[in-house]
């Protein structure tokens, strides 16, 4: 039967006549469109089945009251603010029935002109893209992208708007020819970004070259960056340093304070003058070079330890990216926790899908020295350990891992500052010795103590739990875990303090 012609009227598509909603319903995406508050207009069949609810109970609901998120962490609210779509983000997410699911999701504003007037989201389960992605397409480790760089900007974790704001920051200045230095604690990406900016910038064509200044012998330092001359010393010979090497490229000098004071003022020279001299000749080579470093603390300190030269970090520090610390990043915990789980699947076989309870407590209440690379060892560590189970708990950790127990009482100064201004939280309860109806159970002393600083905190703000998480140094979310779980209500706090 011939098909009919494409001009014939009875094949034209009107399209104001197609019933999109039912599309929508049809897809095995999750689908949620909601309104510019943030409330669930429409909720298709495959999300019911990721979040485990029923359309019915979440129609008309704020995106935040059926999800355990806030506006900052809710990806819909960030587009409803931000009018910017958010692609292809993992994102690791909690119902408030505590329903929790590992997706890949995308999130578009929706214009009626010029306004925003809503968003739609749409949800990949990341268990059912696993099972159906055919191992052999999946890399065992991250290819070199061909310039000595295996990241970009696309795999930073972190859709928090002060943590965008650095990477937004970091963007600007990779098309600029100025020095960069980059701030931050061991772990926290430094490489990362300095990478990143590079592949970014228009030298990125070139070669990547990085050095991590603390990780090279002092006397052979001069010479791996500046280049030697055949017979400058024993065994020298005629080679290009890496200023050399770098040429219209990149040079990422990484742990810049390990640097000597005397070798510093060399570098001076060579950024200065843009000409490299090899360590035993006269002869000055030009160079081109981008410069990025990197100290893992406020270069000022450093420089009144007499550790780094002033003058240098005026010509390094140019552009000045400071990266957060994982303890100022709690509210990306879930999506680094989901991106660390798909990683590990794709490279040790397991079929990981949760965090327990009492690990998500452990990780958003820990101090995380090692940032990043801390949580990914960590995770690494426990998946080994889970094998097939789908779930991590506390069993699943190394008894090396005993960093992750929590504080006991005498350190609560530090887990909880605003205990210094309010004093000791007095306990509900009189202390008293210890008796066969009420052992020494310091587990339940340190909970105790835990549940009168949440009162103290929670008296002192009339309620307020934003405000109460931060003067206890803890995480908003962590701090609504440990309400419920301690059966407190703001409202008793809320008349308290108008009282």
């Amino acid at each position: 039967m011939p098909f009919p012609e494409n001009n014939s009227p009875s094949v034209l598509l009107d399209i104001k006549s197609i019933d999109f909603l039912s599309v929508l319903n049809l897809l095995d995406d999750g689908v949620i469109i909601a309104d510019i508050k943030g409330n669930i207009l429409f909720y298709n069949i495959a999300q019911s089945i990721i979040d485990g609810l029923v359309p019915e109970e979440v129609i008309g609901l704020k995106v935040t009251d059926v999800y355990d998120l806030n506006n900052r962490s809710s990806m819909i609210m960030q587009v409803i603010y931000r009018h910017a779509a958010i692609k292809n983000r993992a994102f690791f997410y909690r119902t408030r029935k505590g329903n929790v699911a590992n997706t890949i999701t995308s999130v578009y504003p929706l214009f009626n002109g010029e306004i925003v007037n809503g968003v739609i989201c749409f949800v990949k389960d990341y268990e059912l893209l696993y099972r159906s992605t055919p191992m052999t397409s999946i890399t065992e480790s991250r290819p070199d992208l061909g310039n000595g760089t295996q990241y970009t900007f696309a795999d930073l974790i972190g859709s928090d708007p002060a943590f965008q704001r650095v990477v937004g920051t970091a963007r600007k200045a990779a098309s600029s020819s100025s020095p960069i230095m980059i701030q931050g604690e061991t772990g926290t990406g430094k490489e990362l970004f300095a990478q990143s900016i590079h592949n970014h910038s228009q030298r990125r064509k070139q070669k990547y070259v990085g050095i991590n200044c603390g990780a090279i012998p002092h006397d052979l330092l001069e010479g791996i960056l500046f280049g030697t001359t055949k017979g400058a010393f024993t065994g020298a010979l005629d080679k290009p340093g890496l200023f050399e090497i770098a040429h219209d490229s990149t040079l990422f000098l990484d742990e810049i304070l390990a640097m000597p004071v005397d070798l510093q003022a060399k570098l001076l020279r060579v950024l200065q003058e843009k000409r490299v001299r090899r360590v035993g000749s006269d002869k000055e080579i030009p160079v081109d070079v981008k410069i990025i470093s990197s100290v893992s603390q406020d270069p000022r300190i450093a420089i009144r330890e007499k550790r780094l030269r002033t003058d240098l970090f005026y010509r390094l520090g140019v552009v000045m990216v400071k990266l957060p610390s994982l303890r100022e990043r709690q509210d990306n915990m879930n999506e680094l926790i989901s991106h660390f789980i798909q990683k590990f699947n794709n490279s040790l076989g397991t079929n990981v899908n949760y965090i327990s309870e009492e690990v998500l407590e452990l990780f958003t209440s820990y101090q995380w020295p090692g940032n990043v690379r801390e949580l990914e060892h960590l995770i690494e560590g426990a998946m080994n350990m889970a094998g097939r189970e789908e779930t991590i708990g506390t069993e699943h950790f190394t008894p090396g891992l005993d960093c992750l127990e929590p504080l006991d009482f005498n350190s609560l100064t530090t887990a909880f500052p605003m205990m210094k201004t309010l004093g000791t939280p007095r306990l509900e309860e009189p202390a008293h010795a210890p008796g066969p109806d009420r052992p020494n159970n310091f587990a339940q002393t340190q909970a105790d103590w835990e549940k009168s600083a949440i009162r103290s905190a929670l008296t002192e703000t009339g309620g307020n739990v934003t405000k109460a998480a931060k003067n206890l140094g803890i995480s908003r979310q962590l701090l609504h875990y440990k309400i419920k779980k301690n059966k407190f209500f703001r409202a008793d706090f809320i008349l308290r303090s108008n009282i």
